[in-house]
């Protein structure tokens, strides 16, 4: 009789770091390879890190990832005591393009094929182009809703769901001991709720033996402002069409619901909206999906893109990355920006607020954090960030959609699922899920749990 298992080497009482590890028979799958918020907070902070050039030892040596055999490249092995042997896993399955989900493939070893969204495919070569990440060389496969894999005896079927990046999948995965449901991350108050209330009709049907599921936004005491991005839209209108001055917004990077919402509040009050390359290099790749819905940075006359200074500060071409280059047609710099302050929204996040000095905006301008809250009053770059607002007078706003849901949404989603069992994972409070009615497993790391 095949034996069938789940064992969680990450997103254990943690935010992010998901390593899902299931097995059926024969089968060895992982679901989502990343690494966590917090991951390493004891030993590594700031630039002090793990040496790249060393490949896995740091991380073996503080136990940040696990000693597996058959699981990582042989280059990544070289300087530690875990001898290389050839893959004894089938897959990796990526839920969405999040550094939490995907950052620690590139030690998985590049003969493992990785299976993701075709958005989220997008999203890593842009990623790979226009930084010094690398995620290794791996065969990949793309999917899309509708699709059935099959992975030796597995049939796993990606369903869409809304989250704080394009391309965002659960799954639902047909084994020998009956259907497993793994959410990944997912929200119920975003532009695009339809996908996640598919997923979760789609799984209720599968009568699933088990559910998975994230838990990031189950604190016990609500004590952050989050709206739906619609309200997002409607409040960041009201700053926008209240003042002539510029309106400096940040946003996470790969937030491309949001960079919507202000693209659009911005045209609404007959301005244009000024990025930086890395984002318009990203919004190339993703014009190329006929699946999603961007305005294209080359073409559109509402978006302007900001050039730094660099090397003989001249703004000359060889200064600039060959993939910064095509978006020069479309530069502004800091004198640009600062002569037509009222007429411009700017994305600025806190590591470009240098350009500040440059561009010397006018006392009254205004500045939206549409990103997440400190976690704590201590946070040292929320009050740095302060410091810097109120050298230039610019007023401050909190206006952020979270890409996750509320507790009481999670409960609701469970108990229309109606597993048997759930297992909680990417959450630093398993408990809260025995408030519902369902067997709850608090998972311990490297544990192996039959099904």
């Amino acid at each position: 009789m095949k034996n069938t298992t789940l064992t969680f080497y990450g997103g254990v009482n943690e935010i992010g770091g998901n390593k899902i590890l299931l097995e059926d028979g024969k089968a060895k799958v992982f679901f989502d390879f990343g690494q966590s918020f917090t991951m390493g907070k004891d030993y590594f902070t700031g630039l002090l890190v793990p040496r790249w050039i060393c490949g896995l030892k740091d991380y073996f040596e503080f136990d940040l990832l696990p000693k597996i055999k058959g699981l990582y490249g042989k280059s990544q092995l070289e300087y530690t005591d875990l001898r290389y042997s050839e893959p004894k896993f089938d897959a990796v399955f990526l839920s969405h393009a999040h550094f939490d989900h995907v950052a620690h493939i590139v030690f998985v070893d590049e003969k493992i094929p990785v299976f993701c969204g075709s958005g989220t495919k997008l999203f890593l070569e842009t990623m790979e182009d226009t930084t010094s990440m690398s995620l290794g060389i791996h065969p990949y496969t793309t999917f899309r809703t509708g699709d059935t894999l099959k992975v030796d005896q597995l049939e796993i079927e990606p369903i869409h769901v809304d989250h704080s990046v394009p391309g965002a999948y659960g799954f639902i995965i047909n084994t020998s001991k009956g259907k497993i449901v793994y959410t990944g991350d997912l929200r119920a108050h975003g532009p695009k709720r339809e996908m996640t209330e598919e997923f979760v009709e789609k799984a209720s049907e599968s009568r699933p033996v088990a559910l998975i599921t994230e838990g990031t936004r189950t604190v016990e005491k609500k004590t952050r402002l989050n709206y739906s991005e619609s309200e997002v839209k409607e409040k960041g209108n009201e700053i926008v069409s209240s003042t002539n001055k510029i309106v400096f917004v940040a946003h996470h990077g790969r937030d491309m619901d949001r960079f919507r919402t202000i693209y659009e509040v911005a045209k609404q009050n007959g301005r244009k909206i000024v990025i930086f390359p890395r984002l318009a290099y990203l919004l190339t790749k993703l014009v190329e999906d006929e699946h999603l819905s961007f305005p294209n940075p080359l073409r559109d006359r509402d978006i302007l893109v900001y050039f730094k200074r660099k090397k003989t500060g001249t703004y000359c071409e060889e200064d600039y990355f060959v993939w910064e280059r095509p978006f020069m047609n479309k530069m502004v710099t800091a004198d640009d920006v600062h002569e037509n302050q009222g007429d411009l929204v700017m994305d600025l996040d806190f590591y470009q607020f240098c350009e500040l000095i440059d561009i010397k905006p006018d006392e009254g301008s205004h500045f939206i954090h549409s990103m997440s809250e400190p976690f704590s009053e201590e946070d040292i770059e929320d009050q740095v960030m302060h410091n810097w607002l109120n050298h230039f007078k610019i007023k401050f706003h909190q206006l952020h959609a979270s890409g996750h849901m509320h507790r009481n949404e999670l409960l609701e989603m469970i108990e229309q699922i109606n597993p048997k069992i759930v297992f909680p994972v990417h959450t630093e409070n398993p408990a809260f899920f025995r408030k519902t009615k369902k067997k709850t497993v608090v998972i311990e790391k490297g544990k192996a749990y039959k099904i």
